[in-house]
């Protein structure tokens, strides 16, 4: 691989960690995220969530080797080192009734690499976000009638989030059958708080903050079944879980008052009415389950659709139920190469991605169920440079136009464009050449 190439990918390596090392940072503005874990991010690359987030029967796509960490047998069709990072960005337009708030956030995404170790298994490890949590926001009332009313405002902060650091395996029996599964550490903060103040000179006002410090193992798994349909035709159908894993956690919880100065700035705490440091407890997470399916033609179009449900309704923290609801939810997309051994006209080998996504969330606000949908469209751009035939570069990039919740019912409506670009490199390590 070419040395320049190297060092880009060393230097993007390092950031990345370094980024997702960062337990507190807030990469989101959204008001859902205060329930349960977070928004949950999806263990998706670029490449697929353009087609929608199919990814349950992806196998091979466009002559390339696609690093599909959502369903770990996949990892058995990769036959070159593969490398893939990445970043995202998003704007949300927050709504209610009368109010609207503008937010753009931008982070490094994700880093995962895989190498195969026989001609039919491979081996994956990677560093990705698991779910983000950041919000702020306040909620005005007024205590009292006349000259002894009080206006007191509490205010809610949230940030933090959960990454995941992964290694798996999938491998393949026979012609068709491939079964594999991801160990995952999960690790991050949850830090969320309540402030009551009341809106005058002088008064006293109290906030109660809770930090979650939490780690352990999960584990996912997979497998695919090919059925040949004709020549370079296939269908794949997929089944993927996820373990129901108890994690361990580590409890603050500070219970504080203050006051403010004549700027609204917070002086130091005057007492502390209530410590707790870092108190043992735990999370248990949920089972996940995901279907799909995909219809391929090779080197030139695949079609796809994925179902999944998860028992959130079951998730606790610190042993206490967190009264989410059940999901479930369904993707559709896919993707068409022109042509992919084209000499001239460099877009005939560009691969078109396009597809649609819906889910009912875990969050239930005035008995309404909170959803979202979105479209999503996406390019693989191959890049030039390659030295060797065994040598391939691309970038993905997608995009996400969607919508969470609505305005109706005392409710706040999410519209959201989310980026995301993925560098991706193919190339034979790890190998003895007879000739130099």
């Amino acid at each position: 691989m070419n040395n320049k190439i190297k060092r880009v990918y060393v230097a993007t390596l390092s950031l990345l960690t370094i980024s997702l090392g960062s337990y507190a940072q807030t990469t989101i503005q959204s008001p859902y995220s205060k329930f349960g874990l977070g928004n949950l991010r999806g263990s998706v690359l670029p490449q697929q969530r353009a087609m929608g987030g199919i990814a349950t029967g992806v196998f091979r796509s466009s002559g390339i080797n696609n690093i599909n960490m959502q369903n770990p047998a996949s990892y058995a069709g990769i036959y070159l080192t593969t490398l893939d990072i990445g970043m995202t960005g998003s704007r949300t337009v927050l709504k209610t009734n009368n109010l609207s708030e503008n937010n753009f956030n931008a982070s490094l995404s994700h880093v995962a690499m895989a190498f195969p170790v026989t001609q039919k298994s491979a081996l994956s490890i990677g560093l990705l976000p698991y779910s983000e949590l950041g919000y702020d926001f306040k909620n005005t009332v007024t205590i009292g009638s006349g000259a002894s009313a009080k206006t007191v405002n509490y205010i809610y902060n949230g940030e933090g989030g959960l990454s995941k650091a992964y290694i798996g395996y999938g491998i393949q029996f026979g012609d068709h059958f491939r079964v594999g599964a991801n160990a995952e550490y999960l690790f991050g903060n949850l830090i969320q708080s309540r402030s009551t103040e009341v809106a005058e000179a002088g008064a006293v006002n109290s906030r109660d903050q809770i930090k979650n410090s939490v780690y352990g193992l999960n584990y996912t798994y997979g497998v695919q079944y090919d059925f040949r349909l004709g020549n370079k035709t296939s269908l794949v159908i997929g089944y993927s879980g996820s373990s129901s894993s108890k994690l361990n956690s580590e409890k603050s919880q500070y219970v504080t008052l203050y006051t403010k100065d004549a700027e609204g700035i917070d002086r130091a705490a005057l007492d502390t009415l209530d410590f707790v440091e870092n108190g043992k407890t735990s999370l248990k997470l949920p089972l996940v389950h995901s279907v799909g399916f995909t219809l391929h033609k090779e080197n030139k179009w695949i079609f796809g659709a994925d179902y999944r449900m998860g028992k959130w309704s079951n998730l606790s923290i610190d042993n206490v139920n967190q009264n989410l609801q059940d999901t479930y939810g369904f993707s559709v997309g896919g993707q068409f190469t022109p042509d992919i051994t084209a000499i001239n006209g460099y877009f005939k080998r560009v691969d078109y991605r396009l597809g649609l996504t819906y889910d009912k969330t875990y969050i239930q606000m005035n008995n309404e169920d909170i959803k979202q949908m979105g479209l999503t469209v996406g390019l693989g751009l191959p890049l030039t440079g390659s030295y060797a035939r065994s040598s391939f570069y691309k970038m993905n990039v997608s995009a996400e136009v969607g919508r969470r919740g609505k305005i109706n019912n005392g409710l706040i409506q999410e519209n959201y464009v989310n980026f995301h670009l993925g560098f991706m490199l193919n190339d034979k390590w790890f190998q003895r050449f007879r000739f130099d």
